[in-house]
């Protein structure tokens, strides 16, 4: 199956999920968060609103800055695909970028390479830690600079998805930066990657 029809797939499947379960799961992705220590270990931390159903990671964005962690969202940039990373204190002006989602007005957004750890929206993940995105190639260009690092990769890569998102093998291309990990209601699952154990 081609990424659109799997795309397509999976949204759908996401989108059945009634309210009250997306509230049920975000909440226990949180808990499944603390028992890993996943907001422990990192100082900056870059989050993303949902939107389109995407799972939501704002219970862990709220306690992650009850617990004094330097928290951020993306900021599009005027021209490209590489986005900024804008922090989020209590009085943030956000703004509507060109898709319609808030994002913060930072004049000293920082660069990906500058977060600790990064979670990350998704439409389907599998069993590689390959990720499906919508196909706008934001986080691929974001990121890009990480197929470069061989040993020390920074920031940590979390998708975040409902488990009912995944497959047993996506198509992927030679750009894809494969996660770390996945948060999902039934747990975090790790891909390889030794630097999430230090």
């Amino acid at each position: 199956m081609d990424k659109h029809a799997l795309r397509r797939q999976l949204k759908a499947a996401r989108n059945a999920i009634p309210l009250p379960a997306r509230h049920r799961a975000a909440r226990t992705a949180l808990r499944h968060a603390l028992r890993h220590g996943l907001l422990l270990r990192a100082r900056r931390i870059g989050f993303y609103l949902p939107q389109s159903g995407e799972f939501d990671v704002r219970p862990l964005l709220e306690l992650a800055r009850r617990m004094g962690t330097a928290c951020y969202l993306p900021v599009l940039s005027k021209r490209g695909r590489v986005m900024r990373f804008g922090r989020v204190v209590t009085e943030t002006h956000m703004r509507t970028n060109r898709y319609g989602i808030p994002e913060p007005v930072d004049a000293k957004a920082l660069r990906a390479r500058q977060l600790d750890l990064l979670f990350m929206p998704l439409v389907g993940f599998d069993d590689r830690g390959y990720r499906l995105g919508m196909g706008g190639g934001f986080y691929d260009a974001t990121l890009s600079f990480m197929r470069h690092r061989r040993l020390w990769r920074k920031p940590r890569l979390i998708g975040v998805a409902y488990a009912c998102q995944r497959v047993e093998a996506l198509p992927h291309d030679p750009w894809d930066m494969p996660l770390d990990a996945v948060l999902t209601e039934t747990g975090l699952r790790r891909f390889g990657a030794p630097a999430l154990q230090a």
